[in-house]
Order: structure tokens, then C-alpha cells, then sequence
């Protein structure tokens, strides 16, 4: 086998499964193509080839959370990986057609040839590759249950027509799914080269029954048919190193978009102040997430509020937290220094100068509640959305009382 007659057979045969094939031929080594969703949709496995990871990708039709975890995060150029599981060393590469990455190329290196091998061909390969998979991803012809492809259909929010989904969903087998609530796991602190055990995916389904887990957009959703046990949730974040999500209530299922794209943008918000493994429940960052949606470089604020955020970014002040925290107090003057871990007179100090020198209307109750969003909206412009956050999760597991 040559490149030109991978390239003849890509222009003339339309058929993925034989691209495999003849890359395989082409390398002289066992081949699979995954989509993005890590499902088996091609592959070419030599006779005699004995391999534990490569044969129970080719039977269960999909690779472990295992090895999601590791693609979901690694680097998008051709990397080697040797697994725990198999005595060959693996090549990956990311297949991406007209910039959208559709999937991953796995060669195993059987005879030590691939990092000798030139680059310009890999490079024709893959792009044919990418070409023919995102094809036949177009026509439904990937390996993947009916299940899974209604729910991902669902979840990138292609349903025009509730009736349409309704009617698919039948036929899929989900006419009677109600869940309450969706989980989304964020992988990339996940490691493992252990691929063939698909640990994850087995205790989520042991700790949580009939939550049909899939991988989406690099990460795993599954769905709770039940109110959650955020301590269930808490333990499976530290024994797997996860970063969980657990959405607020769905309602029915056609509402699964938004629940998920709110859950997609409250772990974007925690993974950047969050290093560590959490599960975390959404209605406590509600305020949050709207306080996101509303900021807008301070057009909002009270102008009195506005001078005083100023003056903090000015002089390095704290005049916007105590303002906040002064409200939320309901005029507290224990309760706020009890939150600012700060003396009374500091405190006094503050409430006056907002009162005499920028006119902060602190004791009007007609007042209160733009007040209250104003200093809110400062401190979003201030970068404090940790104010905003339940602090055991800032402090992360090993702080926690």
C-alpha cells in the first residue's frame, strides 16, 4: 500500500471503514478512528493482533472514560502514549476538517516505525480521514446507539420541533425518561492509561442506575432520577479527581439545552477559580451567573457607586466589599466585621466616608435594593466573583471543617 492508492480510494470509494483499512496497510500497523464522542467508528486490526484495550474498544464500540479523559485533555498535536494495559506505544492525532475537529486517529506502533514515518503523509491521511468521518457523521452513519444520538442532538440543541423530538424520542426508546436533574463532569484532571478498565463509566452507573452517562464535548453528562446526595457526588469527585456540575431542576426533557448550557457556563466560572477536584450544587451560584449576565463595564451602577468603585481602583480600597457587605448585614455593624474579618472603627470609618464623601444613600429603604445591585455589579467589575461563591469550595476539600 501507498499514499497514492489511499488517496485514489479516498477520491472514489466514499467508504471510511476502507480508508482505515488501507492506513493501517499504510503504516503496517493496527488503525481506529473515534469521533469526538470517543464511539469506534472504524478501525483495522491485523490478524494475529492481540491486544487487549485495541479488541475491547472494537467490542463495546467505544473507548473508556479512561481514555476520554486523556484525549479530552491532552495536546492537540500527534503525541506518542504508552498505556498501563498493553506492551505498544500509541500514536494519536486530532482529525479536524475546515477547523472543526471531528474525532482521533489511534495507530499502535507494532513495529517501532510510526515516529521514523513522514510527517507529510500522516498529515494527507488525517485530513482525508477528518474529510470522510465528518461525511458520514453528516449521514448518521457513525457507531452510536439511537439512545445517544437523540440525547447529543438534544443537548446541541438541533430540535426545532418538541413534537419532532418527541417523536424521535420514542423511537428511541426515551419516551418515558423524566429526569430530574443532569450531572456534567468535567475530565481534565482525570488521568489514567488504564484503559480497558472503564472505571468511571462502571461506578457511575453502580452509584447511580439508569443515568445513561455519555461523552459530550470532552466531558461526561449523566442524568439523576432522583433528588441528588451531593455527598455521593463529593466522593466520586475525590475518588476519580472530578469536576462536577449538578444542573438545577430540568423540568421536562426538550428544557435539557439551557438546563446544560447554564451548567456548561457555571464550570467555565468555577474552573477558573477552582483548581481542585468539587461537586458542587447550581442554585447557590444562581446570583452569580446572573450577576455575569447583567455586568456590563458599570452602566448599571448607581453613579454614586460608580465614583466609589473608581476611587477603590484608584487607591486599592475596599469601599464596594464593605458597601455589599454592609447591605446584605442589613446594617449589621458585628455581622459585617464578623465577614470582612475586620475592626469596628475600620468599619464606621468606611459607612461614613460613603455617606459624607460620595453620598451613598446607605439608610434610604427605597434605595436598598440598587444600592445592594450596585455594589454587587463593582465588585464583578473588581474581579471578586468569589464574594459570590460558597467559600468551602474556594478553600477546596482540604480545608473544610
Amino acid at each position: 500500500m501507498d499514499l497514492q492508492t489511499f488517496l485514489d480510494d479516498f477520491m472514489n470509494k466514499d467508504d471510511l471503514s476502507l480508508l482505515v483499512r488501507d492506513a493501517g496497510a499504510l503504516f503496517e500497523c493496527p488503525a481506529m478512528v473515534v469521533d469526538m464522542a470517543f464511539h469506534t467508528v472504524a478501525w483495522h486490526c491485523p490478524p494475529g493482533f492481540d491486544d487487549a484495550p485495541f479488541k475491547l474498544s472494537m467490542e463495546q464500540g467505544s473507548l473508556s472514560y479512561e481514555t476520554g479523559s486523556f484525549l479530552a485533555g491532552s495536546d492537540p498535536k500527534p503525541h506518542f502514549v504508552t498505556l498501563q494495559d498493553s506492551p505498544f506505544r500509541r500514536r494519536f492525532s486530532l482529525l479536524v476538517t475546515g477547523g472543526v475537529p471531528v474525532g482521533y486517529l489511534i495507530l499502535v506502533d507494532v513495529n517501532d516505525r510510526l515516529a521514523r514515518e513522514d510527517a507529510r503523509v500522516f498529515s494527507a491521511v488525517e485530513s482525508a480521514l477528518g474529510k470522510q468521518l465528518m461525511l458520514e457523521s453528516s449521514r448518521g452513519g457513525t457507531v452510536q446507539s439511537a439512545e445517544e444520538a437523540v440525547l447529543q442532538r438534544l443537548l446541541e440543541g438541533r430540535f426545532a420541533d418538541e413534537a419532532l423530538f418527541e417523536l424521535q424520542a420514542e423511537g428511541a426508546g426515551l419516551k418515558y425518561m423524566a429526569p430530574r436533574r443532569m450531572a456534567l463532569v468535567n475530565l481534565e484532571l482525570y488521568r489514567s492509561t488504564n484503559w480497558s478498565e472503564n472505571a468511571l463509566r462502571s461506578t457511575i452507573l453502580d452509584v447511580f442506575p439508569m443515568s445513561r452517562p455519555l461523552v459530550h464535548d470532552g466531558g461526561v453528562v449523566f442524568f439523576l432520577n432522583s433528588d441528588p446526595d451531593m455527598g455521593l457526588f463529593r466522593e466520586l469527585s475525590r475518588r476519580f479527581n472530578l469536576r462536577v456540575v449538578v444542573s438545577a431542576p430540568i423540568g421536562r426533557l426538550f428544557a435539557l439545552p439551557q438546563v446544560y448550557a447554564a451548567a456548561k457556563a457555571l464550570m467555565a466560572v468555577l474552573l477558573t477559580h477552582i483548581p481542585h477536584p468539587f461537586a458542587v450544587l447550581s442554585e447557590p451560584y444562581h446570583a452569580l451567573l446572573m450577576l455575569r449576565r447583567l455586568s456590563d463595564g458599570g452602566e448599571q451602577m448607581l453613579p454614586c457607586v460608580k465614583a466609589l468603585l473608581e476611587r477603590d481602583l484608584a487607591d486599592d480600597t475596599l469601599y464596594c466589599l464593605t458597601l455589599y457587605t454592609y447591605l446584605i448585614c442589613h446594617h449589621s455593624l458585628r455581622e459585617t466585621c464578623e465577614r470582612l474579618y475586620t475592626h469596628r472603627n475600620t468599619v464606621l470609618y468606611r459607612v461614613r466616608r460613603m455617606k459624607e464623601d460620595f453620598d451613598i444613600p446607605i439608610d434610604d429603604p427605597g434605595q436598598h435594593l440598587a444600592l445592594l445591585l450596585s455594589a454587587a455589579l463593582a465588585l464583578m467589575e473588581q474581579g471578586r466573583e468569589d464574594v459570590f461563591m460558597p467559600m468551602e469550595e474556594i478553600k477546596g476539600p482540604g480545608n473544610r471543617e
